[in-house]
């Protein structure tokens, strides 16, 4: 078959897939994610799951192992695999790339719910020949905290917002799909690399093939989001250091920072402005009352942002990329 070609129909088409998902110290997070992925609607005989431990301090390669023989012995294909070498999911998802079968490999994580069709969903577009690449959708798992409502609220992890990049779209590895066969033409993860290589290997595969990505938006997987302040700024300067990593691969654009100028119009903009609409619309009902807080919030997230940013060096070793020896 051509790699042009496409399939004879959608319906027929359920090609060996690989789920791969890199896991440190994810204890309480592994059984119900594993529950989620055996509640796939996607066929058990045409589907592997590679459970990979980077390294966790907890139990958490032990519970993958017990895990993956209780599969075995139902005859479903359940691997706990290891990476103890490389501190990064990158090299966690090589090494469960490197042990793989599939034609299409599909990666989540472990604070990640898939929601029974996401597997289907996901794999769906691959029946035309010239996909190389599919995102799925993330939306916020149902939380209490503020935060966690405010992610909620704002989408913050929705992949709608990356397939608009400016510089070329991508998708998280917390819902992504990609051919077997892109990734023997551009490499693996950049392993030693620890932000930023979901956008690093999609863009590598756009501008290097003839592959083409698309989105799956009823592919859903819940993600848990961040629940506390330390925990929320962390995360923001994750993505600071992303924004620099790739700059100094690709030179896109960093973030403009945020004078303390800026800080004041825009906490002056807040109090004289925003709030007053807001809480109108708040007391008749129109608006969630996290709306009149959301201002701040934002401000918060960018300023982590831009310390991650700031602080954030290339390691010279995170520009390494690992051919892939496909055997298929």
């Amino acid at each position: 078959m051509n790699d042009l070609e496409a399939y004879p129909s959608p319906a027929d088409f359920w090609p060996q897939v690989s789920v791969i998902v890199p896991i440190y110290n994810g204890e309480a997070d592994v059984p119900a994610l594993i529950g989620c992925l055996r509640r796939q609607t996607y066929p058990q005989n045409r589907v592997e799951y590679l459970l990979v431990d980077n390294n966790s301090q907890d139990g958490t390669l032990e519970l993958l192992k017990a895990a993956a023989q209780t599969a075995q012995e139902k005859g479903e294909n359940w691997q706990a695999l290891s990476e103890n070498q490389i501190q990064s999911s990158y090299a966690a998802r090589n090494c469960g790339i490197k042990a793989s079968q599939g034609e299409i490999l599909a990666f989540t994580d472990a604070d990640c719910r898939p929601e029974p069709q996401w597997l289907e969903e996901l794999i769906k577009p691959f029946s035309d020949r010239q996909i190389g690449i599919v995102v799925g959708e993330l939306m916020a798992f149902p939380g209490t905290s503020l935060l966690e409502r405010y992610a909620a609220l704002t989408e913050v992890m929705s992949q709608r917002f990356l397939l608009e990049h400016p510089f070329c779209p991508y998708g998280q590895t917390a819902n992504l799909a990609i051919r077997r066969s892109a990734l023997g033409q551009v490499g693996l993860f950049r392993p030693y690399l620890t932000t930023g290589g979901d956008a690093d290997i999609c863009w590598r595969i756009q501008r290097e093939t003839h592959w083409q990505l698309t989105s799956a938006p009823q592919a859903v997987i819940a993600h848990r989001h961040r629940a506390n302040f330390p925990e929320f700024r962390s995360q923001w300067r994750r993505y600071g250091r992303s924004n620099r990593y790739l700059h100094e691969l690709y030179g896109v654009d960093l973030m403009p920072e945020l004078t303390w100028q800026g800080w004041v119009y825009r906490l002056s903009r807040w109090l004289v402005k925003d709030l007053p609409r807001l809480s109108l619309k708040v007391l008749a009902g129109r608006e969630p009352p996290l709306k009149l807080i959301q201002s701040p919030i934002d401000l918060l997230g960018y300023q982590s942002r831009t310390e991650g940013q700031r602080q954030a060096q290339l390691p010279d070793r995170a520009r390494e990329i690992e051919p892939f020896g496909d055997r298929h």
